[in-house]
């Protein structure tokens, strides 16, 4: 018998702990629990040294804290102070470093603008929190066989909110095409979470320089500030610099 391993992920206990017991009692389903993110990715990373990877992630779409060590990728205008959904968040960074990863977010109330977000970070499925075992255990086998899996009253709002979506990523990129390729590298390394200083030192540029092509990438974008470039950059699917490994020219060949 193939057996599927789950990892439950919610940082209300009661509620894992039983929903956890109640899918152990089917004879093809091993499961653990977690708390938090950072535990999550701890269990993952763990499983995954030992040759034994899990199949699919249960992830609370509230799980509260941010995950360290995880760039929030899908930012939002309701979210926390940091403008992000932390469960999400933990879908994003999971289907980037473990993306053979099944993930299906539970939630406590049909949302279709989260749902959307949450298929956008890489989940394969929504799925409200009080719903059967059943249910949930048709979801799981159903995502293990690529499938998508929506609540049907969700699926008009959902794809309302893709093709939004969609159409706010052509304009971003619209916008980002516009800068200069040495305005796009400070672009990036504001995505990096870079400030003027490190810019500087980075691009081999003074501060008074990096200021103006920051106030030039601000303008060209039309945002009046550093978190709302980053959030339309990220729109446009620019990633940050790499901190590690990018060589970037000297001088003034870029600008």
């Amino acid at each position: 018998m193939v057996r599927i391993r789950v990892l439950v992920v919610d940082d209300h206990r009661i509620f894992a702990e039983s929903l956890a017991a109640a899918l152990a009692a089917e004879p093809d389903v091993d499961v653990s629990a977690a708390g938090s993110g950072p535990a999550a990715l701890r269990s993952l990373e763990r499983a995954a040294a030992e040759g034994r990877r899990f199949d699919v992630l249960l992830v609370d779409a509230d799980l509260g804290g941010n995950v360290p060590g995880v760039r929030p990728a899908v930012p939002v205008q309701d979210g926390n102070e940091d403008g992000l959904v932390d469960g999400i968040s933990l879908v994003a960074g999971v289907r980037t470093g473990q993306p053979a990863v099944r993930i299906v977010v539970l939630a406590e109330k049909d949302d279709p603008r989260r749902a959307a977000l949450a298929l956008q970070a890489g989940a394969s499925g929504w799925v409200a929190k009080d719903c059967s075992l059943s249910r949930l255990l048709t979801v799981i086998r159903g995502v293990l066989r690529d499938e998508t899996h929506l609540p049907p009253a969700l699926l008009t709002g959902v794809l309302r909110e893709l093709t939004a979506a969609r159409k706010h990523r052509t304009e971003s990129e619209r916008l980002v095409e516009s800068l200069t390729p040495r305005e796009r590298e400070v672009l990036r390394c504001m995505v990096a979470g870079l400030g003027r200083k490190a810019v500087a030192e980075r691009l081999f540029l003074s501060p008074h320089t990096v200021r103006t092509h920051m106030q030039n990438v601000l303008g060209k974008l039309g945002v009046h500030s550093t978190l709302a470039a980053v959030a339309l950059a990220r729109r446009a699917g620019v990633g940050p610099v790499d901190l590690a490994g990018d060589v970037v020219e000297r001088g003034g060949q870029l600008a």
